[in-house]
């Protein structure tokens, strides 16, 4: 009886269950987090004195101190982007201003669009690729069974086409 419970049973996907463990170790670190920022954010238990190295406006009325905010420096971007950047810029557009065509180009965004991004992680491939992983079929194997299914609906396309094209031929 258990054997036959056991058939209908879903198997376990080891990433799955990784993932989620990673998921509950992240929310955990993030509630960690979070309790810190409070305690930071909250003034010291300490009663406040006065002190006369520094200027009374400071330490003020009980007023609550805010945050150092970070200041940041002006940057010249006009100095910082190369004379080859705006070079390259110009030699895009013609006297018109509208933009030259560049078949190269073209071609590298379109390869691009069907390629998809390079993986973070090669390692990972590299074992899903040899199936290295317990539970997982390997990447060739996948690969094989859509190639199987494209071909066999690319067949069954001509096949309802090939009998429209006959059907509308032997009416006419």
């Amino acid at each position: 009886m258990s054997t036959r419970m056991a058939l209908f049973k879903k198997k376990t996907d080891p990433l799955s269950e990784r993932a989620r463990a990673l998921s509950s170790e992240i929310a955990a670190l993030e509630a960690q987090i979070k309790q810190l920022d409070t305690r930071l954010q909250q003034p010291p238990a300490q009663p406040r004195l006065r002190s006369t190295a520094r200027p009374h406006s400071s330490l003020g009325s009980g007023a609550p101190r805010r945050a150092r905010e970070p200041v940041f420096e002006r940057v010249d971007h006009g100095r910082v982007k190369s004379q080859t950047d705006r070079e390259t810029a110009l030699t895009r557009f013609n006297e018109l201003g509208v933009r030259k065509v560049d078949l190269a180009g073209g071609w590298r965004r379109l390869k691009n669009n069907f390629q998809g991004p390079p993986a973070n992680n090669p390692k990972l491939v590299n074992y899903l690729a040899a199936g290295s992983i317990q539970g997982l079929r390997p990447m060739r194997y996948e690969k094989r069974v859509a190639r199987n299914r494209v071909l066999l609906l690319a067949g069954i396309l001509f096949l309802v086409l090939w009998g429209i094209w006959a059907f509308l031929a032997k009416h006419r």
